[in-house]
C-alpha cells in the first residue's frame, strides 16, 4: 500500500515533468533565442525525435513489468503513450504552420508526392484515436477486447515513426536504425512471451488447472 501511494504522488509527478522537459527546453530557448539558425528546423526534429523516443518507452513498458515483476510501472504505460501523442502533434502543427503556413495545397503535395511526409502523417493520424480512447471512461465504452485490439497499432504507428525518420535523414541512419532495432527487440519479445504464456496456459487447461474462458482471457491479457 505504501509503495502504491509513494508511485502516485511522488514516481507520477517526477515522470509527468521529465516527459515535459524537452518541452520546456524548447520553450525556454524560443523565448532566450537560443536556438539554432534554423529554429524552425530544429524545433520539427525535437519534437519528432521525442515522439519517436516516447512511442519507445511506452511499448517497452510491458516487457519490463514482465521482466522485473514490478507490476504498478504498468501504469504509467497510458501517460508515457499520450506524451507521444503530444510531442507528435506539436511535430506535425509545426510543419504545418510554422514550416507550411498552413498552404493546404502545398501539405496535401508533400503528403502525396514525399514518401518519409506520407508515413509520417499516416502514423500521426492512427495516433489521433489512440489517444482519444485513452481514458478509462472511453476503454470500458468500447470494450476491454476492441481497445486492445486498437492500441496494438501502437507498433504500426512506431514502425511508421523510424520509416518517416528513417527517409528523413538518408545519410547517416545508424539512429532510426538503433530506434528500429529496438522496436523489433520489443515486438518479438511480445510474441515470445504470448506464446510462451499460450503454451503454459494450454498446458494447465489439458491438466485441468483452468477453464478456457479463464485461459483466454490471460492470453488476451498477455497482448494488453
Amino acid at each position: 500500500m505504501k509503495q502504491v501511494r509513494w508511485e502516485k504522488r511522488v514516481l507520477r509527478p517526477l515522470v509527468y515533468l521529465a516527459a515535459l522537459t524537452p518541452f520546456f527546453d524548447l520553450v525556454w530557448r524560443a523565448v532566450d533565442q537560443s536556438l539554432s539558425a534554423n529554429p524552425i528546423k530544429e524545433i520539427t526534429e525535437v519534437t519528432g525525435i521525442w515522439t519517436l523516443r516516447f512511442l519507445v518507452i511506452t511499448l517497452a513498458v510491458t516487457p519490463l513489468r514482465d521482466l522485473t515483476g514490478w507490476s504498478q510501472i504498468g501504469t504509467f504505460r497510458r501517460m508515457l503513450g499520450l506524451f507521444a501523442f503530444f510531442y507528435g502533434f506539436l511535430h506535425f502543427t509545426t510543419y504545418v504552420a510554422l514550416d507550411q503556413y498552413f498552404a493546404l495545397e502545398d501539405i496535401f503535395s508533400d503528403v502525396v508526392k514525399r514518401p518519409f511526409i506520407t508515413v509520417g502523417f499516416a502514423s500521426f493520424l492512427l495516433m489521433i484515436p489512440l489517444a482519444l480512447t485513452s481514458p478509462n471512461r472511453v476503454a470500458r465504452r468500447i470494450g476491454g477486447r476492441r481497445w486492445k485490439a486498437l492500441h496494438r497499432t501502437v507498433y504500426a504507428v512506431a514502425l511508421g515513426g523510424v520509416f518517416h525518420y528513417l527517409w528523413l535523414v538518408k545519410a547517416d541512419t545508424s539512429r532510426p536504425l538503433l530506434y528500429g532495432s529496438i522496436l523489433m527487440s520489443l515486438l518479438l519479445f511480445r510474441i515470445w512471451s504470448y506464446f510462451r504464456s499460450r503454451r503454459n496456459i494450454t498446458g494447465q487447461v489439458s491438466n485441468g488447472g483452468v477453464n478456457e474462458g479463464v485461459a483466454k482471457e490471460s492470453l488476451d491479457a498477455k497482448l494488453d
